[in-house]
């Protein structure tokens, strides 16, 4: 078959049939490099980049610990933009590890991937 690259590249071409970011739901793309993380909110109607994070010109380990880091502070260049609700594109990669690291500490830092989540929430609020 192919190398490695050429079938994350595959999955990433597959998911993105499924994946579109909009203006009132961004995809949060996600990069991971052999020394960094990348990611960004982009707007596939208007095809711009609202917001991004890298770990471009930090040092240390690229593991779970150091995805952690990198979703919380992702989330918070998000909220500074007025991104809340994002739709998540793991580009190809599988959801574990970093990847699910990432994605977790972002929700936990304020960022939401799911529409029921936000309804879940304010039907708790609304009980009150």
């Amino acid at each position: 078959m192919k190398n490695r690259i050429e079938q994350r590249r595959v999955r990433h071409q597959r998911l993105r049939q499924k994946v579109k970011g909009t203006a009132a739901r961004p995809r949060m793309s996600l990069y991971f490099s052999n020394r960094n993380i990348t990611v960004q909110f982009i707007d596939d109607d208007a095809e711009k980049t609202l917001a991004a994070f890298s770990t471009v010109g930090k040092d240390g380990k690229l593991n779970v610990a150091a995805a952690t880091e990198a979703g919380r502070k992702a989330a918070e260049v998000a909220q500074a933009k007025g991104i809340s609700l994002v739709v998540v594109d793991r580009g190809g990669f599988d959801f574990h590890g970093r990847v699910r690291a990432l994605v977790e500490s972002a929700v936990e830092a304020g960022l939401k991937i799911s529409e029921k989540a936000i309804s879940a929430t304010e039907t708790e609020e609304e009980a009150k």
